[in-house]
């Protein structure tokens, strides 16, 4: 691990002073210090947000559930207001790694890092939400870029997730069994405008599904899902598993999520 200097932020505004000027932010760090210990990264200053208050708690804004940024996957599991209001998103926050993970990891931290196989961002996407900063509001559809890659600037800090309150929803995840990230994770979200279907782990980031969507619209049904041909086109092939693998997969965990929204 590399030298460097550790500071600690009380507030939102320190915390954003300190991000402008370099300081590479520290949430859950369970990517970062793995990171730092191997050597992969080396920043110069961290700036740890685990003592602005500020950016926890979950509370229900109208039709929207409001996270904060350093809340906790284990707190957002637990959450009576999410189970209530959007269990598809308190059930994936329930499977994430493992106990030690989700006492420390964050929706912040696992939106703004943005791994291919992370589960978030398919929440995000597949609900519509809307990625709240210290400089401005992005709409998920706006917000992934790729591996690794969002919208956000250099020093821009993710302080909240605004998550609208869909119909129906679930998430469905085919874990890799030695990291317990999703191989494939299909969250689907039935709102009033229609179904929204957002897969991750299958390949060079989060993203929609059409083929599905259109179908589920039509009929929300597992038979539904089932019978639309799911192409290996630009998804992942490696040593866990094929392209043909993966498509494969992402019918099939889309059928098990739409009949566990069911119910």
């Amino acid at each position: 691990m590399y030298a460097f200097d550790y500071e600690r932020p009380a507030s939102l505004a320190a915390a954003s002073a300190l991000a402008k000027g370099g300081a590479r932010p520290l949430a859950g760090g369970q990517t970062l210090m793995p990171s730092l210990k191997l050597r992969l990264s080396n920043p110069d200053k961290l700036a740890d947000l685990a003592g602005i208050s500020a950016l926890t708690g979950i509370s229900r804004q109208g039709n929207h559930i409001v996270i904060g940024a350093m809340t906790r996957h284990a707190d957002v599991a637990a959450s009576a207001e999410v189970k209530a209001a959007i269990p598809g998103l308190a059930a994936l926050a329930g499977g994430i790694g493992d106990r030690a993970v989700r006492a420390m990891g964050t929706i912040g931290g696992s939106l703004a890092n943005n791994d291919p196989a992370a589960c978030y961002p398919s929440a995000a996407l597949a609900l519509g939400a809307t990625i709240v900063t210290d400089q401005r509001e992005i709409a998920a559809d706006d917000y992934f870029k790729g591996v690794f890659t969002t919208a956000l600037n250099d020093g821009e800090l993710i302080t909240a997730v605004k998550f609208p309150v869909p119909t129906r929803s679930a998430y469905g995840k085919f874990k890799q069994p030695a990291s317990r990230f999703a191989l494939v994770g299909v969250f689907v979200a039935q709102t009033a405008a229609g179904v929204r279907v957002a897969i991750t782990g299958g390949g060079n980031g989060v993203f929609r599904h059409k083929g599905l969507e259109a179908a589920l619209s039509a009929s929300f049904t597992p038979q539904a899902a089932a019978a639309v041909a799911v192409s290996a086109d630009g998804l992942a092939s490696d040593l866990h598993a094929s392209a043909a693998y993966r498509a494969n997969l992402v019918g099939v965990m889309t059928q098990r999520a739409v009949a566990q929204a069911l119910g």
